[in-house]
């Protein structure tokens, strides 16, 4: 029963533009973009994902998850399919909003690249930035994005909250992370393997964190993104804030059980790409 409603939840499973490898290996990267009432962003998200894909000329599969729109997400999305067949692009549609943490590892099994990543259907991230982090693939199990500068158009409380909320996380999990938030690199083995069971804000944090508890190495890089404009911040909802806590806990119970028991991460060489390298992203 739970199997059926799990399947009930789900339709259009499988509209996609193009025949897909069957064989893992032969694809560098599954992209999987989160979208929920972006009607307006989603073509052009799309637009600045592929352009970027081609340019570096990694092989790929993309996937759509509408979590439940209640606008025409899905209807831009089919008509991009249909304008673009020549593209490995899928959209899956959800009858109900299942959250973006629960979306993130679903699509992990759906993807068959070898690594992957989140991309925001909002389209808040350039053409340029997607190339500056995913030229680093295979150089760490992680890459992981980080602000160079204030994103363009974010309020100074909430880069404030960011900046608490990235000091906490470091000073629970005992690691020196830039930014959680920043949408990583994954091995998508690793995804599928020792996936978040978060399905709040906190599931990046968690699933980061998961990983370097395991010795996962990493890469940090700088890029430039910017903020919609006039967008309102949903982080601080009281349900948003009780996952997060939760999240928060799990990692300090994880930092007390490797003490005894577990592995020290390493960063990958280099730890970091110098900030200068940002201005590649603008």
């Amino acid at each position: 029963m739970q199997r059926k409603a799990y399947k009930d939840n789900i339709y259009n499973m499988q509209l996609s533009s193009s025949e897909l490898p069957e064989d893992i290996s032969e694809i560098d990267l599954t992209i999987f973009v989160a979208c929920y009432n972006e009607e307006d962003n989603i073509a052009a998200t799309l637009d600045e994902v592929f352009a970027a894909l081609e340019e570096l000329r990694l092989t790929h599969d993309v996937i759509v998850v509408d979590d439940g729109s209640h606008d025409a997400s899905s209807v831009k999305v089919e008509e991009y399919v249909r304008a673009n067949p020549h593209r490995a692009l899928r959209l899956i549609r959800r009858k109900q909003n299942v959250g973006l943490g629960q979306n993130f590892v679903d699509a992990a099994f759906w993807g068959k690249g070898k690594y992957y990543r989140m991309v925001c259907g909002d389209n808040v991230e350039p053409r340029q930035a997607l190339i500056t982090i995913w030229r680093h693939i295979g150089e760490a199990d992680l890459i992981i994005p980080y602000h160079a500068h204030r994103p363009k158009g974010r309020p100074l409380f909430r880069q404030a909250i960011s900046w608490l909320y990235t000091r906490m996380i470091n000073l629970l999990s005992g690691y020196r992370i830039n930014y959680y938030n920043g949408l990583p690199i994954f091995r998508r083995y690793d995804v599928m393997r020792w996936h978040t069971y978060s399905h709040g804000f906190g599931f990046q944090a968690d699933m980061v964190t998961r990983l370097l508890d395991r010795g996962a190495t990493y890469l940090q890089v700088p890029v430039e993104v910017y903020d919609r404009d006039a967008q309102t911040s949903t982080a601080l909802t009281m349900k948003n804030i009780l996952s997060v806590s939760h999240v928060m806990l799990e990692i300090f119970l994880r930092r007390l059980a490797k003490a005894l028991y577990g592995r020290k991460s390493r960063p990958a060489t280099p730890g970091s790409v110098p900030p200068s390298d940002a201005q590649n992203a603008r």
